[in-house]
């Protein structure tokens, strides 16, 4: 049986998918291709590009996207809503198959993100269970439609992004802390009580295995996005919720087992930030971690194992970044912008902003 029923507009969307999937859609596996949620011409959609920022997929969604969950040995994708959504799709990133629209059941909705597990059995998402005031992680079949079959607890209020660890079984889940009902849109209702972490799950058996905690004046930091760099250590960015005069630390570092480390880099850097952190990349190595802030309009860029800042890099409106090489990236703007980025030298223009074209929204991923 269903979790729930699919909005009406998803199919009708999804009827018309076959005839904007451009022939040349299916590539070599090992060829660089990116996901991104999109705008354009007023209708919304998830969109696969190469390297050199050329659609090779374009797939309607009934509403704005957000992220995706990639399984890229079996070359499939889902496509989240943006928080608070209520639909995703499930899609080959080659093409040549039907689209599978899938909804939360109706006392959850979607934060926008999820991933699969290493088999590919299970997509795990990130939901909110608002009557219950909790995090859940929902638990879906991959190789039955999405059918949803469980869930467990992130160990927090909040979840948005959540990460496999190398060990192929532990989640670690970012759970920004802030409390929202549907009933009130994006209202943010406990923002004196927020207690943002990052937990470790196991996705196995949803037993919380350990959980990191920010200090108690920095309550008010919204932990957001994560990327694992090259030693496998969770970076992220998180979103401030307090004073718009202050300038807390919005990135940081935890390595199991240890305090969560924070890094501001340079005065200057981190006011640009402007308190928002919108994405969280590494680069093809891993050894560079990328922060982007749309409100700002840069993307900051830091050694991971260091901690250092390495410079910034201006994009008005730029949020998704992905791996594109040793410290090379590429980051889509909400102004139709794609540059390849990088802490080394000058960005390059793959796509300049442009009144007519797409604008991205705030993710892109690699496959």
């Amino acid at each position: 049986m269903r979790s729930t029923e699919i909005d009406r507009r998803t199919f009708l969307a999804l009827g018309g998918a076959a005839l904007l999937l451009p022939a040349e859609a299916a590539r070599a596996a090992d060829e660089a291709l990116f996901l991104g949620a999109r705008l354009r011409a007023g209708g919304f959609e998830a969109a696969v590009i190469d390297a050199a920022g050329r659609d090779r997929l374009v797939l309607p969604l009934e509403a704005r996207g957000h992220s995706f969950a990639i399984d890229a040995p079996r070359r499939r994708a889902v496509a989240f809503a943006r928080s608070p959504g209520r639909f995703a799709v499930g899609f080959a990133i080659d093409g040549g198959e039907d689209p599978v629209a899938f909804a939360p059941p109706p006392d959850r909705h979607f934060y926008g993100h999820g991933v699969f597990t290493p088999d590919g059995r299970l997509l795990l998402a990130t939901e909110n269970d608002f009557a219950g005031e909790r995090g859940v992680t929902g638990l879906y079949d991959a190789t039955d439609g999405f059918r949803r079959v469980g869930e467990f607890a992130t160990g927090g209020i909040g979840p948005h992004e959540l990460v496999l660890m190398r060990d192929g079984r532990t989640l670690c889940i970012a759970n920004g802390g802030i409390l929202t009902h549907p009933d009130y849109e994006r209202v943010k209702l406990n923002l004196a009580t927020m207690k943002p972490n990052l937990a470790y799950v196991d996705c196995e058996t949803g037993d919380l295995l350990e959980e990191a905690e920010l200090a108690p004046e920095l309550h008010q930091l919204s932990i957001r996005h994560m990327v694992l760099d090259g030693q496998g250590h969770v970076w992220f960015g998180a979103q401030y919720q307090g004073e718009d005069s202050a300038t807390p630390p919005l990135v940081g570092r935890h390595r199991r087992g240890h305090a969560i480390e924070l890094f501001t880099g340079p005065e200057a850097t981190l006011k640009a930030l402007d308190n928002y952190v919108g994405s969280v990349s590494t680069d093809l190595s891993g050894e560079i971690v990328a922060t982007s802030s749309p409100r700002g309009g840069i993307a900051v860029f830091w050694d991971a194992a260091t901690g250092k800042c390495l410079g910034e890099r201006v994009l008005k409106d730029g949020c998704g970044l992905a791996p594109l090489g040793p410290r090379q990236l590429i980051e889509t703007s909400g102004r139709g912008a794609i540059v390849r980025t990088g802490p080394d030298g000058a960005t390059e223009s793959l796509r300049r902003e442009a009144a007519d074209a797409p604008a991205w929204d705030n993710h892109l991923r690699r496959v």
